[in-house]
């Protein structure tokens, strides 16, 4: 599969957060996150291992019992079913892998 870069297929999964599938194959799938400022992704789990690379911004992750300020640059790796969640300090761009694909995030029409 092979994605041209666009505005447009952006969903809102919580007030100022825009995701969007960038591409996926039978065992990966690859999401855009942005980010407003002074948002809060609760905590939450899931049974997909998800590994993450922060674009720009800053957010501050909870994986588990840790916390961790982050950076543009920064990449983190949380396991399947570990809780988990985000403050979103600075306005962020995020790019991240699951595995497996999230059902969830998988294109449908008129979405």
């Amino acid at each position: 599969m092979f994605a041209h870069a666009s505005e447009e297929g952006y969903a809102t999964p919580l007030e100022g957060i825009r995701q969007k599938t960038l591409t996926y194959g039978a065992k990966t799938l690859m999401t855009e996150f942005r980010l407003q400022a002074r948002r809060i992704l609760p905590l939450h789990r899931h049974p997909y291992e998800q590994t993450g690379y922060l674009v720009c911004g800053r957010l501050r992750l909870t994986i588990g019992q840790q916390q961790h300020d982050t950076g543009p640059g920064d990449s983190w790796c949380i396991a399947p079913d570990v809780i988990h969640g985000a403050e979103v300090i600075e306005d962020s761009v995020a790019i991240e892998v699951f595995a497996p694909p999230r059902e969830d995030y998988l294109p449908r029409p008129n979405r």
